[in-house]
Parts: C-alpha cells; structure tokens; sequence
C-alpha cells in the first residue's frame, strides 16, 4: 500500500524547513481534542527523533483530563497560563508549526502572537478551506485527522522504523478520537493499515480506549444523564436534536474540562436523526455559547456551522460560537433548522 502523501516539491520543501531551523514551536487549536494534542505531541517526538532539541509545543487553553496520561503533556506551555513565556517562544521561533487547525482565529486569544510572528510557517492539517500564510500548507481534508496526516509524513520522511512506543501512542490516540473510536470518517483501508504499523510499534489500543473512553467521574455521568434526560429536545419532523447546557448546570455537577466530550454524538443512535447540536455556554466569559454539530444520514452540518455559528469543520463534524445569551442561541438554533428543512425532512 502506498503511504507516501507528499509531492516531491512538498517533500523538498518540508525537509529545507526542518533541516534549516533550531528553534521550534508547535501549536494547536483552541480547546484541544485528542487530534491536536496528539498530533502535537506525535510532531514533537519525531522532531526530537532527528536531533532537534528545541522543540516546544504551546496550546491557548486546556485539554481534557481524560488524555493526561499521554507521554509528554506535562511539558505542553498553556497560554492562559503563562502568556509572557509562549509570547517569547513564539518571538525567538525559527518554525511555527500549526497542527489541526485552519484558521488563526481557532488560536483564539494567543491569534496575535501567530500574527506577529516572523519565523516560517508550516501548516499541517484536514480541515476545509485552510485560511493561514504559510511557508508550506500540507492540508488533506479527505483524512480522517491531523494525526493520520502526521503519520503519512513521518513514514514518508523516512521517521517510522525509529518511531516509538510513544510517538505511536499519540498517533493512535488522535486518530481514534477524531473518528468516535473509528465509527465515522474511517473508511478508507489505509486507516487499518496504519494501526497495524502503529500495533507493531507496542501500542495497547485497548488500554489506549479505556484511558480516553472509560475515564470519566460519577459526576460527569450524571450530568450526561442530566442532559439526555432533562435537557435534550427532538424535531422529529426533521430529523433533528438539540440540547443546551448552562454555567449553573455545570456547576451542580462539578464540570470539569472534557466531561462533555462526544456527547453530542449520542443523538445520532436515533434512528433516522440527520443532525445533532449542543449549546454549551463558555464557563469564563459571559455571552459566549460554544456550539457543536454533528450529522449523517445524507445532511452535511459544515454548511450550518458556516451561516449561522460563526464556525466551519468537517462535513459531518463541525464547530462554532455565538456571542448571545443561551436562550438567543437556541432561538439561532431554531432558525438554522428551518433554514435548512428541506435537506432535513
């Protein structure tokens, strides 16, 4: 099976970035999943596999608790928390690598450190339409995730037979996040291939999807059955459900970051449902609704993300954010359905 992803001209021009800087940076998204996280720190250990020592890796926020475990977070540089000492990286940086995201913008705050930086720019990512300036774009929006992405860059650059234990962990882990676990967006057989290459390297995929999927507290529980219970609304004439989560709500069962993850995917077990999307208000700032969409059956959410959320992503995944109340983003919500009635009837 052919792994090698890159044009000659790409491969050329990938090589001269690496080989001519010292001094590295690595960013993902705001509210990083298992692909930004892992394809960071996946980028990280190759990087330092070729005798790059000055590798850093500096995200705007923090990622869930349930992917700590991965070798290598306790190094990641949080904006938010140390915004001085990321701005400095960013400022003395040769390369910035962008990983799983398209636009500045999903860098949210830490967007003006990007905007201001001088060093090269490689991009690195399968989300539609990528909007950056880079000195190279390596964007394939028909893979399944940032970290499928990385791994078809290290083989090719010639980095698996001395890839890790470690560097294939990370790999796995995004690349089973962003597919629910490989129940969407993993049809193509050059997936399996690549686990199988990543088993051969002494993953434990099993113990892998217990640490990100069987890792949640009593209390982020019960706030899911909180939610599908109490919270979740059905259109059933189009094919639709909807839920809201308010700060209150949080607080009463003790949220933490990444209790909520993938809970929008759980409407889609209803037979039928073309479209599902939750409203979850931003537990810092007020006015600020974070919104996720997924969808199947024939209907494609990115378009909806794009008009009314302010948002975009994957055909069947996408995101975005509305600055209003909860009560006015469901009002959106509503109207975005409508908008919409005839691809979901």
């Amino acid at each position: 099976m052919n792994l090698n992803l890159l044009s000659n001209e790409e491969q050329n021009q990938l090589t001269e970035l690496i080989t001519t800087s010292e001094k590295i940076v690595l960013c993902a998204h705001k509210s990083p999943d298992g692909d930004a996280v892992g394809a960071c720190l996946a980028w990280k250990n190759y990087l330092q596999q070729i005798g790059k020592s000055e590798v850093s890796i500096c995200l705007p926020d923090a990622f869930p608790d349930f992917l700590q475990w991965m070798p290598g977070t306790q190094e990641i540089i949080r904006y938010d928390k140390k915004p001085d000492a990321v701005k400095q990286l960013f400022d003395d940086a040769d390369l910035v690598c962008y990983l799983d995201f398209n636009q500045t913008s999903r860098v949210d705050t830490m967007s003006s450190i990007l905007e201001e930086c001088k060093a090269k720019r490689l991009l690195i990512d399968h989300h539609l339409d990528p909007d950056t300036n880079n000195s190279l774009t390596i964007s394939h929006t028909e893979l399944s995730s940032t970290c499928e992405l990385v791994f078809f860059i290290i083989y090719q650059l010639g980095g698996y037979e001395a890839m890790s234990k470690t560097c294939a962990q990370c790999i796995y882990c995004g690349m089973m996040t962003d597919t629910g676990g490989f129940t969407y967006n993993s049809n193509r057989p050059e997936i399996y291939y690549i686990i199988s290459l990543l088993l051969s390297k002494g993953i434990d995929k099993d113990a892998i999807y217990k640490r990100v999927f069987n890792n949640y507290s009593a209390n982020a529980i019960k706030l899911r059955g909180h939610i599908l219970y109490n919270k979740l609304k059905i259109v059933d004439h189009l094919h639709t459900a909807y839920f809201t989560v308010t700060k209150e709500e949080m607080k009463r069962f003790h949220f933490i970051k990444g209790d909520l993850e993938g809970v929008v995917n759980i409407p889609q077990q209803i037979k039928g449902l073309k479209l599902s999307i939750a409203l979850r208000e931003d537990t810092e700032r007020p006015n600020l609704v974070l919104v996720s969409l997924r969808s199947g059956n024939g209907f494609r959410c990115q378009p909806m993300a794009a008009k009314f959320f302010n948002g975009g992503g994957h055909a069947e995944a996408s995101g975005g954010k509305l600055f209003c109340s909860i009560e006015e983003a469901e009002q959106i919500v509503l109207k975005a359905i409508l908008a919409f009635k005839d691809e979901l009837q």
